[in-house]
């Protein structure tokens, strides 16, 4: 393994000439390299060095458990000769078995690594403002439809369909799981639409309290009531004028509310707290949820004539546990942002990490599963994400069976059902009276389920 006498004198040129300091061991810990630099600043004579083992010759290195352990150390700090350094440390493989270990010294003091880490802290810092700057610019959209990752079947068909509805001016219900990315695909809407260089607004229905929601909504004018801000307030409709309003959580809308919206949406029409006076708005809608409105509205939680009016087109967010095929594009895509946020390498799911994230049912959608690869990023050394880097949610009980289908007898039933439908539909090249004499059942019925499923038709 010794790099003195067989390796090309062009290579030791080159690592002579590099700024970091550079080791080798094998497999013993012993030295079996060391570039000019590092033996200058340690006053030894490289040559003389050559096969002793290397905590006789650096103090405080880890190398020797490097080479024990075959996991890297990144960015340790180790203290030489009264100086504080930052040292990494690789393990070396052949045919899966450790033998030898590469180390560096990439900054030679704390200082050194100061000086770099405030010059990227300013770059950074520029960066940021100038993003900002042109957020403000535009409309307050960020994500294109581009940006929204995903070939599995079930996403490019809702992506057709998203660009099919976009130009007009329809309503929009986004449904989906929490954390299915319904925002995100706000967003998108806006910027497909002729709306797009105008303002996209949103608000939360359920992170604000009811007695501040119509002034939120609607505005207000001065005096209209105790610390109402002097000169009063648009509201977001005001606010959203000619472009994009996103209702997030319109499940969580009180009733009061909901009578008051209703009203906006039918007249076009927006009347601030405290004023008398009608303001004409020009704003499309779009609304999410993650409840199911119709079961609100057989409760009599939620407005059936609002609900009509909110679900002129609905858009319907796969779970990511029916989009699997998606799950290891999505990874590298946080893991890439991850990299660029903090300036590291993008690191690589091993394998098992991999296939237990394939295995797990992500209760908490792609929202949970950016969280738990941002927890394993900032724990993870080296370049690889191994299994028990991954949040211990989805570690616990391996090799078990996590994914269990949720929801009660009547429900999983409903489940079973739409699936026979669109199998029998697709065998049917979607011929539905085909279908129906198939299923054994009506017409009628089969046009009513199909209706109750929300699925799709294209008579073939």
């Amino acid at each position: 393994m010794s790099l003195s006498a067989p390796t090309s004198s062009r290579l030791i040129e080159a690592l002579d000439a590099l700024e970091e300091w550079l080791v080798i061991v094998d497999s013993q810990a012993c030295i079996q390299f060391i570039n000019r630099g590092y033996a200058l600043f340690l006053g030894v004579d490289r040559e003389e060095v050559y096969g002793k083992p290397i905590v006789e010759v650096i103090e405080n290195t880890q190398m020797h458990r490097v080479v024990e352990t075959g996991q890297p150390e990144v960015s340790c700090l180790q203290e030489i000769k009264g100086r504080h350094m930052i040292a990494n440390r690789y393990p070396i493989f052949r045919r899966g078995k450790v033998v030898g270990a590469v180390g560096s010294v990439l900054f030679h003091d704390t200082h050194e690594w100061r000086q770099v880490n405030t010059q990227i802290k300013s770059l950074v810092s520029e960066l940021d403002f100038y993003r900002k700057a042109l957020d403000q610019e535009q409309t307050g959209a960020r994500y294109q439809l581009a940006d929204l990752v995903g070939r599995s079947p079930l996403i490019q068909q809702l992506n057709e369909k998203v660009k099919k509805v976009a130009a007009g001016d329809a309503s929009v219900l986004i449904r989906g799981e929490s954390g299915t990315g319904k925002e995100l695909y706000a967003h998108a809407l806006h910027l497909l639409s002729e709306r797009s260089r105008a303002p996209f607004v949103k608000i939360n229905c359920a992170a604000i309290p009811e007695n501040l929601l119509e002034a939120e909504l609607f505005g207000y004018e001065e005096g209209a009531f105790t610390g109402a801000r002097k000169g009063g307030k648009q509201g977001k409709f005001q606010l959203a004028a000619g472009g994009t309003l996103f209702l997030d959580e319109i499940g969580d809308m009180p009733l009061s509310m909901q009578v008051k919206l209703l009203r906006v949406l039918q007249d076009r029409e927006v009347e601030a707290v405290g004023s008398n006076r009608l303001v004409k708005v020009d704003v499309r809608l779009i609304s999410a949820t993650h409840q199911p409105l119709e079961k609100l509205v057989e409760a009599g939680e939620f407005r059936e004539d609002l609900y009509y009016r909110i679900n002129v087109v609905s858009l319907e967010l796969p779970p990511l546990r029916d989009r699997r095929e998606d799950l290891p594009a999505l990874a590298e895509h946080f893991l890439q942002r991850l990299a660029r946020r903090t300036g590291r390498r993008v690191p690589k799911l091993t394998a098992q990490a991999l296939t237990r994230m394939l295995e797990y049912s992500w209760p908490g959608n792609v929202r949970e599963m950016e969280n738990a690869l941002e927890s394993a990023f900032y724990l993870s050394q080296g370049h690889k994400i191994s299994l028990h880097a991954l949040p211990a949610t989805l570690t616990q009980g391996e090799g078990d069976q996590v994914y269990l289908p949720s929801g009660s007898l009547k429900e999983r039933l409903a489940l079973v059902e739409k699936e026979i439908l669109e199998e029998t539909l697709r065998a049917c090249n979607g011929n539905r009276l085909q279908a129906a004499r198939h299923l054994g059942i009506g017409k009628t019925t089969l046009y009513d389920k199909l209706a109750r499923y929300r699925i799709p038709v294209d008579e073939g």
